[in-house]
């Protein structure tokens, strides 16, 4: 076995503990109204995050290139509320043309 099935090997372990854990330790009690804030405010700023990583970063640090006005089109169509099949297409158009274009 290679150091990098180990490494997979061991990260469901710990994924799986982790999602067995939660569940034991707290299972006999609901959590509070702050503690669901927080775990709802977690999924959308870490999709922003993820989002923003992959559209500004590049091997050489940070990149403004096509993705960026994909990005823009996605956000301007999102602010005229079209349907999110739309946005994609836009986004996907913008960043093609910007891409033929340099």
């Amino acid at each position: 076995m290679t150091a990098v099935w180990v490494t997979i090997a061991a990260l469901t372990v710990g994924t799986a503990g982790t999602k067995v854990i939660g569940p034991l330790l707290l299972g006999h009690r609901p959590p509070g109204p702050r503690g669901l804030a927080v775990t709802a405010l977690v999924a959308p700023a870490l999709l922003a995050a993820l989002v923003l990583y992959e559209t500004f970063s590049s091997g050489d640090g940070l990149v403004v290139d096509a993705r960026a006005a994909g990005l823009g089109a996605a956000v301007l169509a999102i602010l005229a509320r079209a349907p999110m099949l739309a946005v994609i297409l836009i986004a996907a158009a913008a960043t093609a043309l910007v891409r033929a274009l340099t």
